[in-house]
């Protein structure tokens, strides 16, 4: 299984691919210097498997390698970065 995760900025989320279809996405609001995480919703036909996790992964690898910080209202990612304290320091406080 092959993911990729790119971020839409139209759209204002990170969609992620498992094979080159669509998998899934986290909706993301702008602010100063973070990026807040909104929602995200993963296929129903991908549950189980790994790909929200990779989802939340690449998301937040693209926010660091921007330079900003994360803000996260949404459950998932909250929880998330909870789970991986190597994210911990993209937490804006």
């Amino acid at each position: 299984m092959s993911t990729e995760v790119t971020d839409n900025p139209p759209e204002h989320r990170y969609d992620i691919t498992v094979d080159g279809a669509p998998a899934g996405f986290t909706e993301y609001d702008l602010g100063e210097g973070v990026v807040m995480f909104m929602h995200t919703e993963v296929d129903p036909a991908f549950k189980g498997q790994g790909v929200g996790g990779a989802l939340a992964r690449g998301a937040l690898d693209d926010v660091r390698a921007k330079g900003l910080r994360a803000v996260a209202v949404c459950p998932f990612i909250k929880g998330w970065i909870e789970k991986h304290p190597d994210y911990h320091d993209l937490v804006a406080r």
